[in-house]
Parts: C-alpha cells; sequence; structure tokens
C-alpha cells in the first residue's frame, strides 16, 4: 500500500510543483525586471536561478517528507497521510511566497531611497 501511495503523492506534488513553479517564473519576470529595469539579461538569468532553486527545493521537501510516514495499512490511512504532506508542501509554498514577496518588497523600497524617482 505505500507503493501506491508513493505514486499518489508523487504525482499529485508534481503537479503542484510545475504548475506553481511555472507561474511563479511567468509573473515574476515583471518583479525582477522593475527591480532592474536596464539588464533584461540579468533579469531572465535570475528569473532561471530562482525557478531551477524551487524546483530543487521543492523536489527535495516532498522526498524528505516521505521519512515521516509509517507503513500505511488501508485506505483511510493512506487519504490522511497524502493529504496531510501535500497540505504541509503547500503551507510551506505560500510562506517561501511570502518570504520572497516581502524580499522583492524591501529591495524596491530600497532602490528608490538611493535612486529616487525624478
Amino acid at each position: 500500500m505505500n507503493i501506491l501511495a508513493y505514486l499518489i503523492y508523487f504525482a499529485i506534488t508534481y503537479i503542484i510543483t510545475v504548475q506553481v513553479g511555472l507561474r511563479f517564473y511567468r509573473n515574476g519576470s515583471i518583479f525582477l525586471h522593475g527591480l532592474i529595469p536596464h539588464d533584461t539579461t540579468l533579469c531572465e538569468a535570475i528569473n532561471n536561478i530562482l525557478l531551477v532553486g524551487y524546483y530543487l527545493v521543492n523536489i527535495g521537501y516532498a522526498t524528505l517528507m516521505i521519512i515521516f510516514w509509517g507503513t500505511i495499512h488501508n485506505w483511510t490511512e493512506m487519504l490522511s497521510v497524502i493529504t496531510g504532506s501535500t497540505g504541509f508542501i503547500i503551507l510551506s509554498l505560500g510562506v517561501l511566497h511570502c518570504f520572497n514577496m516581502l524580499t522583492i518588497y524591501f529591495i524596491s523600497k530600497r532602490n528608490q531611497l538611493f535612486h529616487p524617482i525624478k
């Protein structure tokens, strides 16, 4: 039963990670161009590095979550373990996203302080 749970869990985690990562990649480009308006190449490079880092953190985190699973004996336990682990990953993604947005906010405020708009 654990093998089936692993397959379902990794399929759900993969779909969530890829979909959210692509959305962050597409929409995050706008924020990076706002921070570094005159260097498009640098913005794209930073955006690519952020996407790779996002994927590595999420794949590693999802894989580490399996350590805490015990032996699954029935469908109820399987559903409980999968939803709990998936929910924890989604929650941590939300916290990580808020932290990143807060960082971008502080960087933009610092840039306005040092380079005021005329």
